[in-house]
């Protein structure tokens, strides 16, 4: 019997580590810093500089996403997390509400950080979830999380997470990305934390806002995922497979409000 419990535990622990994908060093500065406004952000333009992943600004209030966009279900048994597009006081944007609850939304897309290392979006936190704990693998809750998996040959990993691998794929049926780095925002832990994701260190998690100081604002981002990658995994990346974003506050039972701007990668200035 304690083998059974221990095996279903497992199992579910290493589910709720691929659901997190959505499938999916010195501290550097965001580019441009962290810029908290109410004035509405100027539209992302530029053929041939700039990769458009979401622009809920340009989406009509109450009208369904892009069949491109993709639900991501953690778990059947779990209540989902509500997305659908709003009016803002910066215009349109994807409303996320958790309550209690757990999914996200991502798309597939190919980007090569290379070429398009900086990646700018926006996104407004109106309450912290009680409780939770970046650290902690039982009230791993978020907000907001804006999610990119990688592309990579899992025979660079040594034995130990090679066999990580196997055993996710052997027991879920599906692979778990090669790589996976959330910004996420957290309730305690310093802006430019990096962690490891509590079940996997194939997903590793920067820390990019906190604080009852940024609740109710809209906050802009703009990061080098080239550079945030070489300092969570020590390597450069492979091309993004997918983007996703995720509110969920399902391991404390809490509530959760967030708020999606337009969501872009670019080219770095000459």
């Amino acid at each position: 019997m304690q083998l059974l419990r221990c095996s279903f535990t497992r199992c579910h622990l290493l589910a709720l580590c691929l659901a997190l994908a959505l499938s999916a060093c010195a501290t550097l500065e965001p580019l441009s810093g962290v810029n908290d406004s109410n004035a509405a952000v100027p539209p992302l333009s530029g053929a041939g500089e700039v990769i458009e992943i979401g622009r809920f600004t340009s989406k009509r209030v109450g009208a369904p996403l892009p069949a491109y966009w993709k639900p991501y279900i953690i778990h059947p048994s779990k209540p989902l997390t509500q997305y659908s597009v709003v009016n803002t006081d910066c215009g349109a944007a994807l409303q996320a509400v958790a309550n209690a609850s757990a999914s996200g939304l991502y798309r597939t897309t190919r980007v090569d950080v290379q070429q398009h290392p900086l990646l700018a979006w926006r996104w407004r936190v109106d309450n912290d979830v009680e409780g939770a704990d970046k650290r902690s693998a039982s009230r791993e809750d978020s907000p907001a999380r804006l999610i990119l998996t990688f592309h990579g040959d899992p025979a660079n990993l040594d034995v130990g997470a090679r066999a990580k691998l196997r055993l996710i794929r052997a027991i879920t049926g599906r692979d778990l990305p090669y790589a996976t780095l959330m910004y996420v925002w957290s309730n305690n832990e310093p802006v430019e934390t990096i962690l490891p994701n509590p079940h996997t260190d194939r997903i590793q998690m920067i820390v990019v806002s906190r604080g009852a100081e940024a609740i109710g604002r809209w906050q802009v981002f703009e990061r080098n995922v080239l550079e945030d990658f070489r300092r969570a995994f020590g390597e450069d990346p492979g091309h993004v497979l997918t983007v996703g974003v995720m509110s969920d506050a399902d391991n404390t039972g809490d509530d959760a409000h967030a708020l999606y701007g337009d969501i872009a990668f670019m080219k770095s200035a000459q």
